[in-house]
């Protein structure tokens, strides 16, 4: 077989051509990064467990019409994914105090806020990923304003989606980031999902002790990641608990 032209690597995933044109290969990494790097470990599992939560929630947003990148998973590491033009932002939506909007504005951590709310921030590591304003996004023409409605229209729907399917599951939503690409049809394109959800990019409290089971378990030395994202998957019905019997044999086995 031959050897994969790699396109991009992250701190989480890396980018494969794709078999055919217009496609890409996502390949989900064990590495945990917090900080901006600057702490890191290697966390046996974590990729596998990414990949099906992510598969799980995106295949769930195409069911009820939310553009994603995704169309289908490859393996237990893998997805295949449509290649696009990648808006070089980071959209995140808050629904509860916490992280950062907790510091900068001296909120209390889990104060429910009165309705959520949309940031942007640039996407550039080496920048530490500051947060910009929609002037600057437009000023700097990282995107439209026709791209920004947009954007503010499908994070609001994955807000709806998610805080339902999580709350389904005893989950609550706080917040989560995603990335929005341009997927080009000749020269036309339309602004779908893109990268991953995750525990990674989700910051998800259980419903009623408020035990984080996300990674600021990782960030606040507060357990195994390992542990936390398989609860998450348990929940969600993508992995049994152990005992659980699976085509007739017992173990913590995922599904397909």
């Amino acid at each position: 077989m031959a050897r994969r032209r790699m396109v991009y690597e992250g701190k989480a995933k890396i980018l494969y051509e794709g078999p055919e044109p217009g496609t890409l290969i996502q390949y989900f990494k064990d590495d945990a990064t917090a900080g901006n790097g600057a702490k890191k470990d290697v966390v046996e599992g974590k990729g596998v467990l990414n990949n099906r939560i992510s598969e799980h929630v995106m295949t769930g947003l195409n069911a009820i019409g939310v553009p994603t990148h995704f169309i289908r998973r490859l393996n237990m590491r893998e997805q295949l994914v449509r290649a696009v033009e990648m808006i070089p932002l980071e959209i995140v939506v808050r629904n509860v105090a916490a992280g950062s909007l907790s510091t900068r504005l001296g909120i209390e951590e889990g104060t429910p806020l009165p309705r959520p709310i949309i940031e942007f921030y640039l996407k550039d590591d080496a920048l530490g990923d500051p947060m910009v304003t929609e002037e600057h996004i437009i000023a700097f023409n990282w995107a439209a304003q026709q791209d920004i409605d947009d954007i503010i229209s499908l994070a609001l729907r994955v807000n709806d989606f998610m805080s339902g399917m999580m709350m389904g599951v005893g989950i609550r939503l706080i917040d989560f980031k995603i990335e929005i690409g341009r997927h080009w049809e000749g020269d036309f394109h339309r602004l779908v999902v893109a990268d991953e959800i995750s525990p990674d990019s989700c910051r998800l409290w259980d419903a009623k002790s408020g035990d984080k089971l996300d990674k600021d378990v990782f960030r606040r030395d507060l357990g195994s990641i390992a542990d936390t994202y398989s609860e998450v998957a348990q929940r969600l019905g993508i992995m049994p608990r152990p005992g659980e019997r699976t085509e007739g044999k017992r173990g913590p086995k995922l599904v397909h």
